[in-house]
């Protein structure tokens, strides 16, 4: 599992989905667009979800829990791209087939925390 720091909380992701993410919203804020991310809670911690707005003068980092890059999906890069360029903002989508609705079926992350 990987980890995205952004404003003070932590949310982990697996390593191939982050890697996809990365690209998405490095591209999206190197042109300085500002853009909400959304994604489902893990089924252990209940069934909700949470959304960010990521912006450009707020840190970010990304943590890859293996040394090596991801094999990268253009398809799913497009995916990922096509959300975040809509309104809905960046829905943190599984590689698989498209969904009735966009995050039924979406990967869930396994823990988001509050820096103290």
């Amino acid at each position: 599992m990987g980890t995205l720091t952004y404003d003070g909380a932590t949310i982990e992701f697996p390593d191939r989905l982050l890697a996809h993410l990365q690209i998405v919203i490095v591209t999206k804020l190197r042109r300085r667009e500002g853009f909400a991310m959304t994604w489902q809670h893990p089924e252990d911690l209940d069934d909700g979800r949470s959304a960010i707005w990521l912006d450009a003068s707020i840190p970010l980092h990304f943590t890859f829990d293996g040394p090596r890059p991801a094999a990268m999906s253009r398809e799913w890069l497009s995916k990922l791209t096509d959300t975040a360029n809509a309104n809905t903002g960046l829905l943190v989508l599984d590689e698989g087939p498209e969904r009735e609705e966009a995050l039924e079926g979406a990967p869930r992350v396994k823990r988001v925390s509050e820096y103290t």
